[in-house]
């Protein structure tokens, strides 16, 4: 009898850097969610937790013979640790990165730091840096606003000007969708910072803390980015890419896609907090106290260890870790269930279909329409292959 594959191994380490914030979003998972935990952390990670972490990631890329791996830089605000110790922390990394393992830098801040001397370490470094902007400044500021309540749109715009002078470091921009703003307005704005790519995330959502809607009955979240999806369609002359939709597509047509948010395959990524401990992906945070929790830190345990953890192994088991409904539902290879904390309600854990089920199913419907609108049967590759 052939053993049992073991569990996907990580391949993107998530770095929590820093666990301080120089805005104060509303909607922040990490500060202005259920779980407060990052409040009690370190502010910053030390350069020895950062060694701690770079020789597990590297034992971990040795071990399973990983040609690529991605380290993510993120916070809070990672841009408020100095650029030096920045520098310490990627060096590190680097030193403990076998020979014939690549590991890509990327680093998502709210732009509002970013300077020439950032730039010129992440030049050194080759780090990818994505920026988060909700669109124009009145559609910015319904969420995004500093700890005094003042706007943060031209800080961030300013960011972004200055990271487009170098576009090679442009990895891309990331909206959290707000059903209050213009679909296409939004779309239209971000495109013209002529960004490689555009992440829309959805709100962080339960079924015990559901969604806004102004009508729970309509796939109002669906709609909004089936917008987009039009708009980005028509413009034959942007070359940004839409992350979302483009999983759809790719999805639809039996290839896998690249976020966790979407479809079945085992998400790859594990977080590693400022104080050293590994954890769960932390937009959990958005569930309940605890919810990112394993008991695990890179002082004391490998990241072999955190692949065996029960609270990781269900992202494991693709179908069979969802709700029946979605089991049997015909749009679960693309949908994937939803995002897992989406799923979420204290009475069926994670045994639920997304809150933004009937979203997904529309927009999904709509890309899918619009492909066979251009001659294309998006399942015919599924089918074909062998």
């Amino acid at each position: 009898m052939t053993e049992p594959e073991g569990p996907v191994p990580f391949r993107t380490f998530i770095l929590k850097v820093a666990n301080r914030c120089n805005i104060d979003c509303d909607y922040c998972f990490v500060f202005n969610s259920k779980d407060q935990t990052a409040r009690r952390l370190p502010a910053r990670m030390d350069l020895a937790v950062v060694r701690a972490a770079a020789r597990r990631i590297g034992e971990h890329a040795s071990a399973h013979r990983l040609r690529t791996i991605h380290v993510v830089l993120h916070g809070g605000e990672p841009l408020l640790v100095s650029v030096g110790h920045m520098a310490g922390l990627l060096q590190a990394v680097r030193d403990s990165v076998p020979t014939g393992t690549r590991v890509l830098f990327e680093l998502q801040t709210n732009g509002t730091l970013l300077s020439d001397a950032w730039l010129d370490l992440f030049e050194r470094y080759e780090v990818a840096v994505g920026v988060s902007l909700d669109g124009p400044p009145h559609a910015n500021d319904r969420h995004r606003l500093t700890h005094a309540g003042r706007s943060s749109a031209a800080s961030a715009v300013r960011g972004i000007e200055l990271l487009r002078t170098r576009p090679h470091l442009f990895a891309g921009l990331l909206a959290v969708v707000d059903l209050a703003n213009d679909p296409v307005e939004v779309h239209d704005y971000l495109a013209a910072f002529e960004p490689p790519v555009i992440d829309f995330g959805l709100p962080h959502a339960t079924h015990d803390d559901p969604p806004h809607r102004s009508d729970p009955s309509v796939p109002e979240y669906g709609l909004w980015m089936s917008r987009v999806y039009d708009a980005w369609l028509a413009r034959p002359e942007c070359r940004h890419s839409v992350r979302m939709l483009e999983d759809i597509v790719a999805l639809s047509s039996g290839v896998r896609g690249s976020v966790e948010t979407l479809g079945l395959a085992p998400p790859t990524s594990i977080v590693i907090e400022s104080d050293g401990s590994i954890e769960a992906v932390d937009t959990l945070r958005s569930v309940e106290e605890g919810a990112t929790w394993l008991g695990l830190d890179v002082l004391r345990h490998s990241f072999d260890e955190a692949l065996w953890h029960p609270k990781l192994l269900h992202r494991q088991h693709g179908k069979d870790a969802l709700a029946e409904q979605c089991r049997a539902c015909p749009f679960v290879d693309v949908c994937g269930g939803g995002y897992l904390p989406h799923r979420f309600s204290e009475a069926q854990g994670y045994q639920n279909p997304s809150v933004y089920c009937a979203d997904l199913e529309h927009l999904i419907r709509h890309v899918q329409g619009s492909l066979r609108q251009h001659g294309w049967n998006p399942y015919a590759q599924a089918a074909s292959s062998p």
